[in-house]
């Protein structure tokens, strides 16, 4: 099993959610967070300059069996994308175990 991490922009949220859908990964979690990023440059808006140093960004986490990670990460790269500085990362790690609280069941299919 792999756990699928993304760090996205909240403006691209929804169009992620419906491309995981349309994939099938109907379950996970997600979380407003602040970060900072490269984007060095503030925002100009009626001649007064915002500070981008603190971007707010949607967390997603995401776990899928090992043969469903590359159609996930792809899913989430397809519909994130803006091209431009800031459109954030996917992080993939190993999962050990997983487990059905209400049944006890352990093993990749608990993720169904």
């Amino acid at each position: 099993m792999k756990k699928i991490e993304a760090i996205i922009r909240k403006s691209k949220y929804r169009e992620v959610k419906e491309a995981l859908h349309g994939v099938g990964v109907n379950f996970f979690s997600y979380w407003d967070v602040t970060g900072l990023g490269n984007e060095k440059e503030g925002h100009v808006y009626r001649s007064v300059t915002y500070s981008t140093s603190d971007i707010q960004r949607r967390y997603l986490s995401i776990v899928v069996n090992d043969d469903f990670a590359e159609v996930t990460v792809n899913a989430i790269l397809n519909s994130g994308a803006t091209g431009e500085v800031g459109d954030g990362k996917i992080f993939v790690s190993d999962i050990q175990e997983c487990y059905r609280i209400r049944t006890g069941e352990k093993g990749g299919d608990t993720l169904k």
